[in-house]
């Protein structure tokens, strides 16, 4: 029987073995992995490198024989990483949750790799089924990133489709692939609230990706509250201390605003990736919310209830004060309710990483941590305009 989803889904157990021979032999992953372990020195006798990590690979995957193995492989990698970059990992929100029970979590989007890594995590720790991802095939720029992905449950969002036509056909199929995976498999997913990281800290969901899940309705079946309902949406808060990425985010910001584009270099996505997965975050937080019931009529109010789930539960950290203190060269205007995580960084540190930017950037790193705070201040009901307070 013909699969319809073979193209985006990710690989299933009995692919894995065929997935990772054709991986060790596989030169440009080889010569990947070599220049991730030793840098530089991989250029030279790249033959003798590519062996080299085709037997540490074979070593590290030597029990790897489905795709629960190899998550378990990736998250060594994890506890590694958390353990060496960050000062803390916290969770709220997920006891309130069904672990026998598959959820569409809606997360906002702050980093390419570390958002659905930490739900993932959180979700495992917790007794929760891992989830199968939202990748963009923009950032599969080699058939051995694919591989990778798929292995670790990744599934494929066609972005680089040419054509309406064909834009419609993708968007549908990707659908009914996460309808299918939340009501036939029992799978849960995750998917970023927009296309593309909120660069410049406020979070907002993109009412396309609602009308996206929304296709695989059968409108003579269900409403449209209906069908969000039996998807079990669940929107989730990721917050960082610090963003290792904040200052090519600035740096992108400020090229915008000067020239109006900009123009991403070769392999810029991967760089964001690496230094994502290897920068140091401080304190890192990820709040889950409840799920979605039936009483929404479109898309916009759809948006429109995730955001205020994710703004509600976001969690502040004191760098998010430093910055809006330095910014607005005042203190916000009540931080009593705010939601706060207990930080690792000094303000004097915080201050310190910021002035070590370029001077044209400082501003638009400090929103990036101040517009959080903006944002919180704004979702409080009755509150007033908060993005350039009088102090």
């Amino acid at each position: 029987m013909s699969d319809p989803f073979a193209e985006i889904r990710p690989y299933r157990d009995e692919e894995v073995t065929g997935v990772l021979d054709r991986l060790l032999h596989d030169p440009e992953f080889l010569d990947a992995l070599a220049k991730l372990r030793v840098g530089n020195l991989a250029n030279a006798l790249p033959p003798l490198w590519r062996y080299l990590a085709r037997m540490y690979l074979r070593r590290q995957l030597r029990s790897v024989h489905t795709v629960h193995d190899m998550q378990m492989v990736v998250k060594s990698y994890m506890d590694r990483m958390i353990e060496d970059t960050t000062s803390g990992f916290s969770v709220s929100g997920l006891d309130a949750l069904d672990s026998t029970k598959a959820y569409v979590f809606m997360s906002n989007h702050r980093d390419i790799a570390m958002d659905p890594a930490f739900t993932n995590y959180a979700l495992h720790s917790g007794g929760h089924d891992t989830i199968r991802i939202a990748i963009g095939d923009n950032l599969l720029t080699k058939p051995w990133v694919s591989d990778v992905m798929r292995l670790n449950k990744s599934f494929i969002v066609k972005r680089s489709v040419s054509g309406p036509r064909e834009l419609l056909a993708a968007a549908k199929t990707l659908s009914a692939y996460i309808q299918f995976s939340i009501l036939q498999e029992n799978a849960p997913v995750w998917i970023a609230q927009r296309e593309g990281r909120a660069k410049d800290g406020f979070d907002k969901t993109e009412p396309a990706v609602i009308k996206m899940l929304s296709m695989s309705r059968d409108k003579s079946q269900q409403s449209f509250g209906e069908h969000i309902a039996s998807l079990n949406i669940v929107p989730v808060a990721i917050s960082y201390e610090l963003d290792p990425c904040d200052e090519l985010k600035a740096r992108e910001l400020h090229e915008r605003a000067e020239t109006g584009a900009y123009e991403k270099a070769e392999q810029e996505d991967v760089a964001s990736i690496g230094r994502g997965i290897a920068g140091a975050k401080g304190s890192v937080h990820v709040s889950f919310g409840t799920p979605l019931g039936e009483s929404f009529d479109n898309a916009n109010e759809v948006a429109a209830e995730v955001d205020r789930q994710i703004l509600k539960d976001y969690c502040l950290h004191p760098t998010n004060l430093y910055a809006y203190r330095r910014l607005h060269e005042c203190d916000p205007p009540d931080t009593a309710d705010l939601y706060l995580e207990p930080g690792a960084i000094s303000e004097a540190e915080f201050q310190q990483r910021i002035d070590t930017m370029a001077a044209p950037l400082r501003p638009l790193a400090l929103a990036i941590y101040a517009n959080a705070v903006t944002q919180k201040i704004n979702a409080a009901p009755g509150a007033q305009d908060a993005s350039d307070p009088s102090c």
